[in-house]
């Protein structure tokens, strides 16, 4: 009998029924102008590209990144796509260290912001495409093996086995994927969401742990590793509001008594006017090779 952590089909099994079971604890969709997913990365654009241009984020992709280039996965002739490349926060520094880079964005706020990054900076090896990774075809876009490496940095596109699978396809040599590690940043709200909902929050589907053993299941293995952002987290006051507001606005509608209600919350949680996560936020980066001569297959009964 196959042992079950060895099976990829086991994995892809697990990941899909905490999925199912997310969605069905999720309360409904609140029929409220601006509350579609694509409004709301538009609405958060701007304060999305501040925090992740500041002083502790940019450290920590220059590390990240430092680390590809001594690993040899990023080279001057290395091809990249970025799936989810939002307002240009990995793109446009990677662009300096690689021949070009494919930036996938959906939401057209994101790309404005991107796009005038791109002048200012006097990029020329930066193209967008403006769809989500779902609606992607890699047949039709000439994407299968077609990128050196596929880069996908916490990015919602990556919501289960298949989009996976689809990264690894659109990959002819290595793979690098990072997503939370636990509890997620929105899971430090969960007070507010029994407030609001009288039920428990939903559990967290995007995990790093399934993709992480979906592909060692397929006999692929992935380096690991972990940080800590409860020392990078400085989000002020009114960000840390309009996060928070634009986090449930897909369920509800936001009246003015949920404006006070979120209001005092913050409040409760933040010291010198900047808030301080309920709990440390983990997240894990892993990055892989798709060549045959990095896998191990012999003993993989449903192993592709």
């Amino acid at each position: 009998m196959a042992i079950q952590a060895n099976s990829r089909t086991f994995w892809e099994d697990q990941w899909l029924d905490i999925i199912g079971r997310s969605r069905s604890e999720q309360p409904p969709k609140a029929e409220t102008p601006g509350a579609s997913a694509m409004d709301r990365w538009d609405n958060m654009a701007k304060d999305f590209a501040q925090r992740t241009s500041g002083e502790k984020a940019s450290a920590r992709r220059d590390a990240a990144l430092k680390q590809l280039v001594d690993k040899g996965i990023v080279t001057p002739e290395t091809r990249v796509l970025d799936i989810g490349a939002g307002p240009g926060s990995w793109a446009l520094p990677i662009s300096r260290i690689c021949a070009h880079v494919t930036a996938l964005e959906p939401s057209g706020g994101m790309i404005d912001i991107m796009s005038e990054r791109i002048e200012q900076e006097k990029v020329n090896n930066i193209t967008i495409v403006q769809k989500t990774w779902q609606e992607t075809n890699l047949a039709e876009q000439g994407w299968e093996k077609a990128f050196d490496l596929v880069f996908a940095s916490m990015t919602p596109g990556i919501d289960g086995p298949d989009a996976v699978m689809k990264l690894m396809t659109a990959s002819c040599h290595d793979c690098y994927m990072s997503a939370f590690s636990g509890p997620g940043m929105n899971q430090q709200f969960t007070p507010l969401w029994e407030t609001f909902f009288d039920r428990p929050m939903p559990q967290r589907h995007m995990d790093i742990i399934y993709p992480f053993n979906l592909v060692y299941a397929m006999g692929f293995r992935p380096d690991i590793t972990f940080s800590w952002w409860d020392k990078e987290i400085n989000w002020d006051r009114d960000h840390t509001i309009r996060h928070i507001t634009r986090f449930f606005q897909p369920h509800m509608e936001i009246t003015q008594e949920a404006e006070q209600i979120i209001s005092d919350y913050v409040d409760t949680r933040c010291v010198n006017g900047e808030y301080v996560p309920a709990a440390p936020v983990c997240r894990g980066v892993m990055t892989w090779s798709v060549h045959e001569d990095r896998r191990t297959t012999q003993g993989w009964p449903d192993g592709i």
